[in-house]
């Protein structure tokens, strides 16, 4: 018998279930790139984590005689529909096996929770925040998840959602640059030299995180301005800001963040990390005892970069900012000699990007696809 109940978010048990849903399904995947539970846990936290100071979410897990088989979160981001006029509800979380009466059972909670509340639309897979990733892996199934800032799923996945009726609403891509190739025509570097040298805009580097942290609220006024255009935009509280770059400084190597300035202003920025994900995946999901030493043996080792997070204020976006962004792109990947680098998700509205992203020599190789629905 199949059955579908809301996760009790009082009850250790009830939410260990659902965290524990997806290392099953994915047990020994190679792709797959299992999230901390402690980060899955906050994410069902309603004291803890910011996106419940404006927002609201709750869980369901889906079971066939006495054996978990699905769940789903139901999101409602009150600060995104206020700021685009809409009545969206969200899904995310999605996991299931290759079971379309166990999908089909799951989202018509969604959907009953969602027509309770008033909304007109359900998209998703979106998150929590701009660290979750978006979407549903569509293309790229032979290629590692990047970390947990993407998602993976098996490729049976789309079909489930696409028998209910969902449609594509936006692709996020991702490139693959390999260092050999990532190399910039000398009139982008010119471009970068003649604006510094003017003094329009300037670069600035971090040697610790002492003084990385110095900078950090002026980061995220930055990152918070900087994607107003995009699709995913809707304007982040100060918590939500630092929540963000709180958990970036965790894995953040400090030498790999560079933002640009126009005299004191940040007007720019570009988050590189070590891809740690085959220390993510000897850690299992849990930090301790070993977990961190995995995570951290995998930092000096790798020879793979993520670049994900790379902006520049629309207003600097014609005055030789791009030149720059790409020129500290090209350094970051082979001055720290990285072989390969992952340019993660950009939405296929953002025209510019994802053309430039080709000129740079990136080579598409995972897309993630947003699906959304009428109610």
């Amino acid at each position: 018998m199949l059955t579908v109940e809301q996760v009790n978010l009082q009850d250790k048990q009830h939410r260990r279930r659902f965290i524990d849903l997806p290392y099953r399904l994915y047990k020994r995947h190679p792709q797959w790139v299992p999230p901390l539970r402690m980060d899955v846990e906050l994410m069902l936290n309603k004291q803890k984590h910011p996106f419940y100071e404006h927002s609201d979410a709750d869980f369901f897990i889906a079971g066939r005689d006495g054996r978990d088989v699905g769940r789903i979160a139901a999101l409602v981001n009150t600060r995104f529909n206020a700021y685009h006029h809409t009545q969206q509800a969200q899904f995310y979380l999605f996991e299931c096996e290759e079971d379309q009466a166990a999908a089909n059972a799951l989202f018509e909670q969604v959907f009953a929770w969602a027509r309770a509340r008033g909304l007109k639309t359900l998209v998703g897979p979106k998150g929590f925040g701009a660290l979750d990733g978006y979407g549903l892996l569509v293309e790229g199934f032979e290629h590692r998840q990047m970390m947990t800032m993407m998602n993976y799923n098996y490729a049976y996945y789309p079909r489930l959602i696409e028998n209910l009726g969902f449609h594509k609403e936006v692709d996020f891509i991702s490139c693959y640059l390999s260092a050999e190739a990532f190399t910039l025509a000398d009139r982008v570097h010119s471009i970068a030299e003649r604006v510094q040298k003017r003094g329009t805009l300037q670069v600035k580097r971090f040697k610790n995180k002492k003084e990385l942290k110095a900078w950090v609220d002026r980061i995220g006024q930055a990152y918070n301005a900087a994607f107003v255009n995009n699709w995913e935009y809707y304007p982040v509280t100060e918590r939500e800001i630092k929540f963000v770059l709180d958990n970036l400084l965790v894995i953040a190597d400090p030498k790999l963040i560079k933002i640009i300035l126009h005299n004191d202003q940040v007007v720019g920025f570009l988050f590189g990390f070590h891809d740690v994900s085959a220390g993510l995946q000897r850690a299992g999901g849990r930090l301790f005892p070993f977990g961190l030493l995995h995570i951290l043996r995998e930092l000096r080792r790798t020879k793979w970069a993520a670049l994900n997070g790379a902006g520049i204020l629309p207003e600097f976006q014609g005055r030789g900012g791009n030149a720059l962004l790409y020129t500290e792109m090209e350094k970051t990947v082979k001055d720290f000699g990285f072989k390969h680098a992952d340019l993660t998700q950009v939405a296929d509205t953002a025209v510019q990007m994802r053309h430039d992203l080709v000129n740079l020599g990136g080579k598409l190789y995972k897309t993630h696809r947003v699906y959304a629905r009428d109610l």
